[in-house]
């Protein structure tokens, strides 16, 4: 199959990714699937109904879904933009599970997505190639590699440079970094039952792109994420959108970035990104959840 993938042409790809995907036994079992037939239903096939999945942008995009052949199933998908080349975001779930391990982290370089064929990836003679070595830019994972240590495989897939934007350093080891590990913290039996996280950064429009590597790979102006967490007391959804800067962000007296004021609701993060995140619950809980003001956000969140 995987070979025949590879094969297809970018239009041939589409079709096959969005309409023939076959239904995982397991995706059933897990936490947050959902047979939903809401009308903002994404798709036609299993892995859109699921929570984290935002609305897909079409056209020339694709979806990406990684698993691990073992009792997790699903490790995280991909919105992959073939006429930009370019990932829009990845979406995970984080629950009792699939939380804890310590297989460690990756070591072998940055794999190509063998399911994304090379034509529509960056290539130099039919190969894919690595545009952010001498860049300046760091291979900023979407999916972090500390959100998987469950198994070797699951840490190994979210290398993919499918999984990768460009940032700058001292955005990916300050306050993008600190943004992932607050989402660590509220992955804890005490705070969820499940955590959907959706992630990524901005590539539709001319004043949130920063630049390009190369004249080709886009560079995010901004990035984002979408989370919403559902336990015994119902749902919230909480959202955080950043700059991409090349300065470090200020932090407070205690050494932390103030996260709190990154904030917004899910409905000014859809106005911001344009992308229409958890369209899978049904619209009574989905209007509740996205417009709650900051205030109360940070409240239910505990962030300052």
């Amino acid at each position: 199959m995987m070979k025949l993938l590879k094969a297809l042409p970018s239009l041939a790809l589409s079709a096959l990714l969005l309409t023939a995907c076959s239904k995982d036994e397991n995706d059933a079992k897990l936490p947050g699937y959902s047979e939903n037939k809401n009308k903002n239903l994404i798709g036609t096939y299993p892995e859109a109904a699921r929570l984290e999945f935002p609305k897909l942008k079409g056209g020339q995009s694709v979806i990406l879904t990684h698993r691990t052949n073992d009792a997790y199933g699903i490790n995280y998908a991909t919105e992959w933009d073939c006429s930009k080349k370019s990932q829009r975001w990845s979406c995970y779930q984080m629950y009792a599970s699939n939380t804890g391990g310590n297989v460690g982290r990756y070591q072998d370089g940055y794999p190509f997505d063998d399911l994304l064929d090379n034509n529509n990836y960056f290539n130099n003679n039919g190969e894919p190639q690595d545009l952010y070595w001498g860049s300046g830019y760091d291979h900023g994972h979407i999916c972090p590699s500390a959100d998987r240590q469950y198994s070797k495989e699951a840490n190994r897939q979210t290398f993919f440079l499918t999984n990768m934007q460009p940032q700058r350093n001292i955005f990916n080891a300050g306050i993008w970094e600190a943004m992932e590990q607050q989402v660590r913290n509220w992955n804890r039996a005490t705070f969820r039952d499940t955590l959907y996280v959706c992630k990524g950064g901005t590539i539709d429009r001319d004043d949130q792109i920063r630049g390009y590597v190369q004249k080709q790979m886009i560079i995010p102006k901004y990035f984002f994420m979408a989370l919403l967490c559902k336990n015994s007391s119902g749902y919230k959804a909480l959202g955080f959108w950043v700059e991409h800067k090349d300065t470090d962000y200020a932090k407070d007296n205690q050494g932390n970035y103030p996260l709190g004021n990154y904030v917004v609701n899910i409905r000014e993060l859809e106005a911001l990104t344009g992308i229409d995140f958890f369209c899978n619950l049904d619209d009574d809980t989905e209007n509740h959840v996205e417009t709650l003001s900051a205030d109360n956000i940070k409240s239910a969140w505990g962030l300052k």
